[in-house]
């Protein structure tokens, strides 16, 4: 059984740091993160620009602070001529040859950045989606402007918006003579995100605008639920083996305490006779006859043979290497053996008082300590095993019509 259960630790121990790696692939996969500044891959990046309400017959100045790959910062001061005043910083992806380029977002929820202006104020996130119903290639006044707003101070805010409850506005609508009630979209392609002022930013004064550590950020359950499945899987794999590897290996070990047993009974008994020392014949003997006695012990032997106290230790410790206790529960513990195999209607406490033992719950430990398993075990296994070698041709046949 040593052997089984070094390999039942090294089986656990595998098990685990297969669970532990897989766990960390997969809640890897399944919680993506991607960093968009600085430009991220295949050579695309980001063109940074500014727009305001001049266009619209406003008078709002805005200006790029810096060009920065890590950050995006504009200065600006509203003017009360526009009746909406604005300004606003804008991030378009282009490629390596400086064509507008769409990205999907669909696999990310959120995404977070640090928002840091001159003056605590609110300010709107947007973004630019395109939609093949609607919108033209490149032409960002026809795409999807879902948006939200956020807070930003002098310190630098952490801020992290849930792209999937923006808003887009009515305004956009009536411009594009489309449903009011059509609120839904998709991030399967974006072309633009945008930093800009809302109805809350002062009028009058110099501002400035920085964005940095723009991050998006999903999740995939899916990878999670593979997680789940594979563990359980994995769990319910390893106790179905341990259950069926532990049963072979019991058997296999009641066997083989069987044959180690049970020619040790007999060879003690067979050679009771042979011993020219007629004492050690007459405590063997009476040892071999009466250990089903439960009132059996050392002065029981002492008081039966006349036999030296001191002398019966030595005997059985110089012939069998055992104390006087460990040899009569060896001989009990055999005995039950074969009773349990041979009476399989007799019940254990039965069998516990047939070979010397009162005490039933001692009788279980002292069996479970020899054989390592239960009185109860050992018999379903000894059946297992008579089954096992029963050859097929020893069925009997079905009778003749």
């Amino acid at each position: 059984m040593q052997e089984f259960y070094k390999k039942a630790l090294l089986a656990l121990i595998v098990l685990l740091v297969v669970d532990a790696l897989l766990a960390v692939f997969l809640v890897y996969r399944a919680f993506p993160t991607q960093t968009l500044m600085p430009a991220h891959k295949d050579g695309s990046r980001w063109h940074y620009g500014t727009y305001s309400d001049v266009a619209a017959g406003g008078a709002s100045s805005v200006r790029l602070h810096d060009t920065s790959p890590d950050r995006l910062r504009f200065d600006f001061k509203l003017k009360d001529v526009a009746t909406y005043p604005f300004v606003a910083g804008d991030l378009k992806l282009h490629d390596d040859k400086g064509q507008k380029i769409h990205e999907d977002w669909s696999k990310f929820r959120t995404i977070s950045f640090v928002a840091k202006c001159s003056l605590a104020t609110a300010l709107a996130f947007e973004v630019s989606a395109f939609d093949e119903k609607i919108s033209k290639p490149g032409k960002f006044e026809t795409y999807l402007p879902p948006r939200t707003f956020f807070s930003c101070n002098e310190q630098g805010m952490p801020v992290t918006l849930d792209l999937a409850r923006l808003l887009i506005p009515d305004w956009w609508y009536t411009s594009m003579k489309q449903d009011l009630g059509r609120q839904s979209y998709k991030l399967d392609k974006v072309g633009k995100i945008l930093f800009g002022t809302s109805a809350a930013t002062p009028h009058n004064v110099d501002v400035y605008i920085e964005i940095s550590e723009l991050t998006l950020h999903g999740r995939d359950d899916r990878y999670l639920a593979a997680l789940v499945v594979i563990i359980l899987g994995g769990w319910v794999g390893f106790g179905v083996w341990f259950f069926l590897a532990h049963s072979r290996a019991l058997l296999a070990s009641v066997d083989s305490k069987m044959k180690i047993n049970l020619p040790f009974v007999a060879y003690r008994q067979l050679t009771l006779e042979p011993y020219k020392d007629k004492e050690k014949a007459s405590v063997l003997r009476y040892i071999a006859s009466s250990y089903i006695d439960p009132e059996m012990d050392l002065d029981t032997v002492v008081e039966a043979t006349g036999a030296n106290r001191h002398k019966i230790n030595e005997l059985l410790k110089s012939e069998l290497g055992m104390t006087f206790t460990g040899y009569l529960n060896k001989l009990r513990l055999t005995e039950a053996s074969r009773l349990l195999t041979e009476k399989s209607s007799a019940a254990v406490s039965e069998i516990a008082y047939m070979v010397g033992y009162a005490n039933v719950p001692y009788f279980n430990k002292l069996f479970k300590d020899e054989f390592g398993c239960t009185p109860k075990s050992f018999r379903t296994l000894a059946a297992q095993q008579r089954q096992q070698e029963q050859p097929a041709d020893s069925a009997p046949s079905a009778p003749l019509a």
